[in-house]
């Protein structure tokens, strides 16, 4: 097994990640619904795109700076909502935020953390984001808004392509449960997992941080993560909801799932500041389109009036250079530091991190650009 010094791309710690983990924790972070045609095509889509580099251009100096969601970026990237980290290494959602600070950008929790949002927000200062499902028990709702202003989170990012969960079958072959349970079908597995058991048993808190107070959805046993979405989440969730969610927060707030112009324009209409585009990892509806593809038709409809983030795909740093030039204000990536995770714990993910901060530094020089602000579509050639 390479060492995190020896991982030269995104794809040597997927492969490290593969080697440390069981399978049911691996499958988790890296598969996708159906066919998983939809999570191929997310990183497939930016082959689709060429990059036209101009040159004799000055490049001495590379400004990776960008301005996303109120709050000034290191990167032109930071890390997307992913649930239940303590699944991939015992450091969980501490380790991946203190790596976020290191690199100075943005770190989004997750609804279904196994950390405390008030851990998260006192273990930096860096700029944080809580990513919000609307909720059965909508009091729970209201109570993450005021949870949120008292432990400083810059923005809140309302996830709407999960009504219900996807059809995940990695998951229903390899017995993934929450929290894990070891069979007679993936005893082998974990058995071959050191590390991680040594861990599991010295540090065995599962558990969903943020709503167990109120639904005790683990106390029963072990459950899998389809019956915790099936059950729990609201299916009822309009934009009206949406629009009293942005009137709480009163803040920077972004809608994670958009695809459509008409969505777009309707997110700009109940008063969001940003637009996640994403297929959530193409883990929901299969055969939706890539993000990628979905970034100028979207800039079309709406101008600046709107931030646009686009969420997946990304494994290079010319990835986020191509959404860039499209007309994203960044990008959000969650497996490559989710590989990361699970390889080192927050080393792992600062060296997924570095490894995408210096590709996208690389790339701009090669490109004949010194600043995040000076790529647009004339970089780009489609295929």
């Amino acid at each position: 097994m390479p060492a995190l010094h020896n991982c030269h791309n995104i794809s040597d710690l997927r492969k490290r990640a593969k080697r440390k983990l069981p399978a049911p924790m691996f499958h988790y972070i890296d598969g996708g619904s159906d066919d998983e045609w939809t999570l191929r095509r997310n990183t497939e889509a930016f082959d689709d795109y060429e990059l036209m580099p101009s040159y004799l251009k000055d490049i001495e100096s590379i400004d990776l700076k960008t301005k996303v969601l109120g709050t000034e970026l290191d990167l032109p990237f930071f890390l997307s909502p992913t649930g239940m980290s303590r699944l991939f290494h015992h450091e969980k959602e501490l380790g991946a935020c203190r790596a976020a600070h290191k690199f100075g950008t943005m770190y989004s929790l997750s609804t279904l953390a196994t950390t405390s949002l008030e851990e998260v927000g006192a273990a930096t200062p860096g700029p944080k984001m809580f990513q919000i499902y609307i909720l059965k028990d909508r009091e729970l709702t209201r109570e993450f808004v005021q949870r949120c202003k008292d432990s400083g989170y810059q923005a809140l990012c309302l996830t709407v392509d999960t009504p219900l969960a996807g059809n995940r079958e990695r998951d229903l072959y390899n017995g993934m449960t929450m929290p894990p349970k070891i069979n007679a079908r993936n005893f082998f597995s974990y058995g071959f997992s050191f590390e991680w058991l040594i861990n599991l048993a010295l540090n065995p808190d599962f558990k969903l941080a943020n709503v167990a107070h109120r639904v005790d959805a683990l106390g029963k046993g072990a459950l899998a993560l389809i019956d915790y979405v099936n059950g729990q989440f609201d299916r009822t969730v309009t934009w009206e909801d949406a629009a009293w969610l942005a009137e709480q927060w009163d803040g920077p707030f972004v809608i994670k799932g958009v695809q459509s112009p008409a969505d777009a324009r309707r997110a700009l209409d109940i008063g969001a500041s940003a637009l996640m585009i994403s297929n959530h990892g193409g883990r929901q509806l299969e055969g939706a389109p890539a993000p990628i593809d979905c970034i100028a038709p979207i800039r079309d409809a709406v101008g600046n009036q709107l931030e646009l983030i686009m969420d997946g795909g990304v494994r290079r740093g010319t990835h986020v250079i191509k959404a860039l030039a499209q007309g994203a204000d960044a990008c959000s990536i969650g497996r490559p530091y989710l590989y990361g995770l699970a390889s080192g714990g927050q080393r792992g993910v600062e060296r997924a991190l570095e490894l995408l901060k210096t590709e996208v530094e690389r790339s701009m020089a090669l490109l004949g650009v010194n600043s995040i602000a000076e790529l647009g579509r004339e970089h780009l050639l489609q295929r």
